[in-house]
């Protein structure tokens, strides 16, 4: 008779979770395991009923979530593979039907695994508010962005870039892949010297800086985090820039617009407008830009769009409030808003290439970056960014930028006739 261990007691719920024969192993507390034993790609091992119990009473991504983010389920070996094994078995929306949640709630009482509910780690977002107020945005930005200067600049490199690079060939560095990303999107836009362009969502102001010093415009930058904007406007001073480039420290609900620009570009910020502000996002923009002004908006998508649900580990700990949109969707929004559409580009595996580059980035600088903001903070950004990359690679989200130019008289768009004289 099989001695009775957690590994046995809980086969029902990891089989339907991770398939009847993963290519991870699992090892518990009590020495028994499931999986593959011989060579598997990764060993996640959960240390105690604890941790275990956090899986229980979560048994989706955010219960394994935080058992990973308090240090008692760890991963040693592929990374990368154990989140593809967990992707590819995960049932939808990770609905665990009664046949296996009964068995194994029956089986953890007898191993004397259940107990009442632990809080929450720190980590997790607590927002309260309106969606989506200018007060509640403000607070889920600070939450991820004003994390630690210094902590982003360990990951995302010298550019301080937080979206996605342009790898014109595979093996690109990280700085010269978002150098390239930063002249697409001013091809796109077709600056020239003297031009206004306005960034929304600016970040450390790596797109103002780079479309000031390669084209000359006078660019002007907008965020809502007060890391990012003091950071942003230390960057623009030390490139000798502040005579063309400017941050405010604003929500783009809040935007000057005495004077017309030239261009838009919105990069990476579309994700936390919200589906419901979405219409009003891009009149706002439209308003904004004189007859024959372009907007590029870059954003991550999927089909029919989602909503980052409060029962998610990304929208606990990484992105609160995010919505990631449909591509399609996007499109008629734009149009609707005035603008026509002149081009639709995917960077899907450009961003998975990025991602893996921010991974090596922090882990080849793990005790620093832990010494910045503490271990559960660096995990978060490990297993989301990993998780990401690999939602990426297997298209799960992809990522778009969506060129749109708001039409002068007769419909004169100004854009050139092929993507080549871009």
């Amino acid at each position: 008779m099989e001695r009775d261990t957690v590994a046995s007691g809980l086969r029902a719920l990891f089989g339907f979770l991770l398939g009847p024969e993963p290519s991870v192993l699992v090892r518990f507390w009590d020495g028994s395991t499931f999986g593959r034993t011989s060579e598997p790609v990764a060993t996640v091992t959960i240390d105690s009923p604890e941790t275990l119990r956090r899986v229980l009473y979560r048994p989706n991504d955010l219960g394994f979530g935080r058992a990973y983010v308090t240090g008692g389920l760890t991963v040693q070996g592929d990374t990368f593979e154990a989140l593809r094994q967990v992707a590819r078995a995960a049932p939808p929306d990770w609905k665990i039907p009664p046949s296996v949640l009964l068995p194994t709630l029956r089986a953890a009482r007898r191993l004397g695994v259940l107990g009442r509910p632990l809080p929450p780690p720190p980590e997790e977002a607590r927002l309260s508010g309106r969606l989506h107020s200018r007060r509640r945005d403000a607070a889920a930005i600070a939450h991820h962005y004003d994390v630690s200067n210094e902590f982003y600049r360990l990951v995302l490199g010298p550019t301080m870039t937080y979206s996605c690079a342009r790898f014109v060939k595979a093996d690109a560095g990280l700085e010269e892949a978002q150098g390239a990303k930063y002249e697409l999107i001013c091809r796109k836009l077709g600056l020239t010297e003297g031009q206004r362009l306005l960034d929304i969502g600016s970040g450390w102001g790596g797109m103002v800086i780079h479309a000031a010093r390669h084209h000359r415009v006078r660019a002007l930058g907008a965020t809502i985090s007060q890391a990012q904007w003091e950071l942003a406007r230390q960057r623009i001073e030390n490139a000798g820039l502040a005579d063309l480039a400017e941050v405010h420290l604003s929500d783009y609900r809040q935007l000057p617009d005495d004077e017309p620009f030239d261009a838009v570009s919105s990069i990476g910020m579309f994700e936390h407008v919200g589906g419901a502000n979405a219409d009003e996002y891009f009149a706002q923009i439209f308003r904004r830009l004189r007859p024959g002004g372009r907007l590029l908006n870059h954003a991550i998508s999927t089909p029919d769009g989602a909503v980052m649900g409060n029962d998610t580990f990304i929208a606990r700990y990484v992105f609160p409030d995010g919505e990631l949109h449909d591509v399609g969707d996007t499109v008629l929004r734009m149009e609707k808003a005035g603008f026509e559409v002149r081009d639709v580009e995917s960077l899907r595996e450009h961003y998975a290439l990025t991602l893996r580059q921010w991974v090596m980035n922090l882990e080849s600088n793990w005790d620093e970056a832990v010494a910045l903001v503490g271990e559960p903070r660096a995990r978060v950004w490990k297993i989301y960014m990993t998780g990401s990359a690999v939602s990426f690679e297997e298209n799960e989200i992809a990522i778009h930028q969506i060129l749109g130019v708001r039409t002068g008289p007769e419909g004169r768009s100004g854009m050139p006739l092929t993507r080549d004289d871009w």
